[in-house]
């Protein structure tokens, strides 16, 4: 049995190319937790968090306080008894479900190292495919946002996520401008990240019906779930629960409102991949689609998100695309990104990736 005897926990701070600008504000840089669980018989697990604080309500500083309490419980158990594992962290502290995905990520990648598997293997995946992440323009003028999305094109991305929220005449005439700038081909993604209201999103929505637009994330606030139906009736393009959707809890009662055809699934609003393969679960049996996506994690996180989009044929859709956005690259394995934004899992066994040791900087140690 893979006891853990020792967690250590690390921030990790990279700037990032250019500003990260959504609804919800602006991002220079990013602001991780990294933790590293190790056990008595030398297995080392590696997880990651990015908290995001406008949708989780975490900051770097909390999931580094909040998890060397975690860690204090968790020093003595199984480390593959992730259900369990879940278990004391919930009855512990409510909520803080960013750092609880780090600790999920580090115990999935040593029982997966137990069972002698590659991760997606070891959550229930049977063969690899091919995973072709999105890249995102940010919030901006419509003038520079064209200007992004015409290179993000000529940079060979299949498909562009675009960034939306900031007033509906505004937001269709940042569309218009991008279509102008890079033609009808390649498909969109839009994401208003809670920016309008019900009434402005089916404007919106309507007025950029023949766009070539996939689908619309979280249109409207996310306490207004109640009206996301209504949305989705009246709008030619699918709608996907995003900031409303964190966990199986949350899947269950849009399924039941019949809010939405799709849900972005990210491992910091689940509280890791235990829970996220609940999502999948009731995705698949209420027919929807589904996204993997996240925040600004490194690859090291990017890649348990992946090993977790093999899982499923209800996983239609990858945005994966932020480390390509870090101005240091602090990983050592992990998923590869190639022509066209196709993203290549590792097929070691376990997650596959860790942390370059000249970024550990500043731990927490629990023993």
């Amino acid at each position: 049995m893979p006891t853990i005897t020792h967690i250590d926990l690390f921030p990790l701070s990279i700037p990032l190319k250019a500003p990260f600008v959504t609804s919800l504000g602006a991002l220079e840089a990013v602001e991780s937790v990294i933790v590293r669980i190790t056990t008595n018989d030398s297995l080392v697990g590696w997880g990651e968090c990015n908290p995001f604080w406008s949708i989780n309500g975490e900051t770097q500083e909390t999931c580094l306080a909040v998890g060397k309490h975690i860690a204090r419980v968790l020093v003595g158990h199984d480390a593959t008894e992730i259900e369990g594992l879940h278990g004391k962290m919930d009855r512990m502290i409510f909520a803080n479900n960013s750092i609880k995905s780090a600790f999920d990520i580090a115990c999935h990648d040593i029982a997966a190292q137990a069972a002698g598997l590659p991760l997606y293997r070891f959550l229930g995946g049977a063969t690899k495919r091919p995973l072709i992440t999105d890249y995102t323009v940010s919030l901006g003028t419509k003038e520079k946002m064209a200007a992004d999305a015409l290179v993000i094109i000529r940079n060979g991305f299949q498909v562009i996520k675009v960034k939306l929220g900031g007033g509906a005449q505004e937001d269709i005439e940042r569309i218009l401008a991008i279509r102008a700038a890079i033609g009808e081909d390649v498909p969109l993604r839009i994401d208003a990240n809670q920016g309008w209201s019900p009434e402005q999103a089916v404007l919106v929505l309507n007025a950029l019906g023949d766009a070539n637009i996939q689908h619309c994330e979280e249109p409207i606030p996310r306490w207004q779930f109640m009206e996301m139906r209504r949305v989705k009736e009246a709008s030619p393009i699918p709608i996907m629960a995003d900031e409303s959707c964190c966990d199986h809890n949350d899947a269950g009662r849009l399924i039941d409102l019949g809010a939405c055809q799709r849900f972005n699934i990210k491992l910091g609003k689940s509280g890791g991949l235990f829970k996220a393969k609940r999502i999948i679960a009731l995705a698949e049996a209420a027919g929807l689609e589904v996204q993997i996506g996240g925040f600004l994690e490194s690859r090291l996180a990017w890649t348990a998100a992946a090993h977790l989009a093999l899982t499923s044929n209800a996983v239609r859709f990858c945005d994966m695309d932020t480390p390509l956005m870090f101005t240091a690259d602090p990983v050592q394995g992990g998923l590869t990104y190639g022509a066209g934004g196709s993203i290549t899992v590792p097929s070691t066994v376990g997650l596959g990736a860790s942390i370059d040791p000249s970024y550990l900087r500043g731990v927490i140690e629990v023993r």
